[in-house]
């Protein structure tokens, strides 16, 4: 069952020019992205620094403002949603930030920091609403005595687990996972994403699982969509991307993953030139002057994200249709 469809979303940042700023052109960060993620599944989004990952997720939960598109959540449009509505559809929708550091109030204690959404949605006061917090410190594995104490008395992973606490505080259906264990070290990234495996098996969560990390979203996803360039350019079952990924740009991601088992060698696709700017992207598919397999259709004609089983490709060469 599908709880969430994004429909030709687009985020376009304006730039400035000269003394008085005047407008020359857009940063084109999201740009007709069209996704579904279904009720329980973790949908892992991977791309590189800059792709457009963490303000799509944002702009998903109208963090960020789009400029155009769809959010489809429980059959409702959360972009039509008025101020006072989208605040009540805020309890279904939550999200986990990158840095434990930077996403907590340092002025605040603990307690404070996970029971703000209780007080803000009406939810439980008084000792109601110590018990919750008290329970949500217990499922992300901290302790009662951490109630009192302040942000800057615990580890960059223990700050992780507050956020989690804080996010799982008015029990949402639905969580963005913005690269939630990248600043951790690797120990402390496996227990965090037991952790959210755990909770989601318990409470029946649904992950848009951000990261740009291959071996965490192989670990915790179901399907894995590939963004490059504002765009989603292929997307598919975890297993079947990780075996049998199509295109070039998801295939050269997967080469610069390191192998532990050093029999099994591999080659390494080391792509031409650097990112396209997303103020003038390349006509065409966004990735061809990087692509070694790149044909003059390609420069002329923007490739449709085409299906076959479940795979979704985004390539005139290796997608399911070819086009002459």
């Amino acid at each position: 069952m599908i709880l969430l469809e994004i429909r030709d979303l687009k985020k376009y940042f304006p730039v400035g020019d000269g003394l008085f700023s005047r407008k020359k052109g857009n940063v084109k960060a999201v740009d007709g992205v069209n996704l579904t993620i279904n009720e329980g599944e973790t949908l892992g989004l991977v791309g590189e620094s800059g792709c457009g990952k963490s303000t799509l997720g944002r702009t998903i939960l109208r963090l960020i403002e789009p400029t155009s598109g769809e959010v489809i959540f429980h059959d409702k449009n959360l972009l039509a949603l008025s101020a006072r509505e989208l605040r009540e559809m805020r309890r279904e929708m939550q999200i986990i930030f990158q840095d434990p550091y930077a996403s907590l109030n340092p002025r605040m204690r603990v307690g404070d920091i996970i029971g703000e959404g209780l007080e803000i949605h009406k939810l439980a006061r008084g000792r109601a609403k110590r018990d919750r917090i008290m329970e949500l410190l217990h499922q992300v594995g901290l302790r009662e005595d951490h109630y009192p104490r302040y942000p800057h008395e615990f580890s960059g992973g223990q700050r992780q687990r507050i956020g989690i606490a804080r996010a799982l505080a008015v029990s949402p259906k639905f969580i963005v996972c913005d690269e939630p264990v990248s600043s951790l070290d690797v120990s402390i990234q496996a227990q965090i994403i037991n952790l959210l495996q755990e909770l989601q098996e318990k409470m029946h969560l649904t992950y848009l699982f951000i990261s740009h990390d291959l071996r965490v979203v192989e670990h915790i996803s179901h399907r894995v969509a590939i963004m490059y360039l504002g765009k989603v350019v292929e997307i598919a079952a975890g297993e079947t991307i990780y075996r049998d990924a199509k295109h070039p740009y998801t295939r050269a991601l997967l080469s610069a993953v390191p192998m532990p088992e050093t029999s099994r060698k591999k080659e390494r696709i080391v792509l031409e030139g650097d990112v396209p700017s997303p103020v003038n992207p390349p006509s065409g598919c966004t990735f061809h002057p990087r692509c070694a397999y790149r044909q003059p259709l390609c420069s002329e004609m923007e490739p449709p994200l085409d299906f076959a089983g479940g795979h979704g490709v985004s390539c005139h060469v290796f997608g399911p249709i070819k086009r002459a």
